[in-house]
């Protein structure tokens, strides 16, 4: 283990299914977590990895954790924050998540397009560029928040072609 800063439970309750469980439901009272991240946080602070993916799974099977939820709700907080598809799907699948769970919640999220162009606005005001430079410069911005060439063909115009 690394040292976090974080103090380590001791032995008797590392190895305590109840301990386990009333970690795991004080950390989600604050945050929601995915399966995966919950268990390593739990293992970080010293906890038994058997008692832990045993306790995981009694809060998944009452739905307290929930990984469903959890890509829904963190693709729509990110979205909100004017991040694409693209790199909303390689964060939760980085946080070891299955592409089961990601493409369904990013199909759910309507709009892509007119979130690029929200996007691109907020950023660079509501006029389209005129020079290729300064498209690129917008296109290449939208690209790095994780937005299709599609989305971004849409946020800069009809005529911009990404592949010239």
């Amino acid at each position: 283990m690394r040292p976090t800063g974080r103090k380590q439970v001791d032995a008797a309750k590392a190895c305590d299914t109840r301990a386990v469980r009333s970690a795991a439901i004080a950390l989600l009272a604050r945050r929601d977590f995915a399966s995966i991240a919950l268990i390593r946080r739990l293992e970080s602070y010293g906890y038994d990895s058997a008692v832990v993916g045993g306790a995981i799974a009694e809060l998944a099977a009452e739905r307290i954790v929930d990984d469903a939820r959890f890509c829904e709700n963190y693709v729509a907080y990110h979205a909100n924050r004017g991040q694409g598809p693209a790199r909303i799907g390689a964060d939760l699948k980085a946080m070891g998540l299955s592409s089961e769970l990601i493409d369904p919640a990013l199909a759910a999220s309507p709009g892509w397009r007119a979130r690029a162009q929200a996007v691109r606005s907020r950023r660079f005001g509501p006029e389209l560029p005129q020079s290729w430079p300064e498209r690129s410069r917008q296109a290449r911005f939208l690209q790095y928040r994780g937005f299709s060439a599609d989305h971004i063909r849409a946020a800069l115009g009809t005529d911009f072609n990404l592949d010239d």
